[in-house]
């Protein structure tokens, strides 16, 4: 049996999450929770933000973020990505920084204007 804190909305209920009874989660006030108990031990994902270097801008680091989730072991692979990434003024805000992280269908995205 695993506990966790739901971090699908304010509440942080805290579930638990049994293993052996096929993924089964209680202590959810929602069904939004009882997802994320199961996805967290059986695929976890995150939403990756990191800032890469700008070069002609207001500020020298732009913040960049995925544009959705990716597989949990697959962040330090993705940070990587970043390291030799120099945007060049201006930036918009959702342009791609990064097209298609680790072959996951996601993308790096600007998440400011500079």
């Amino acid at each position: 049996m695993k506990e966790l804190i739901c971090i699908v909305c304010p509440k942080g209920c805290r579930l638990k999450v049994d293993e052996e009874r096929d993924y089964a989660v209680t202590g959810n006030s929602c069904p939004r929770g009882a997802e994320y108990g199961r996805a967290e031990l059986t695929h976890p994902t995150r939403v990756l933000t990191s800032t890469v270097r700008c070069v002609g801008g207001a500020h020298p680091r732009c913040p960049v973020k995925t544009n959705g989730p990716i597989p949990k072991g697959d962040i330090f692979p993705a940070m990587a990505l970043l390291d030799g990434v120099t945007l060049t003024a201006p930036v918009r805000t959702g342009q791609v920084v990064v097209k298609n992280v680790l072959g996951t269908g996601v993308d790096f995205v600007a998440a400011r204007d500079l």
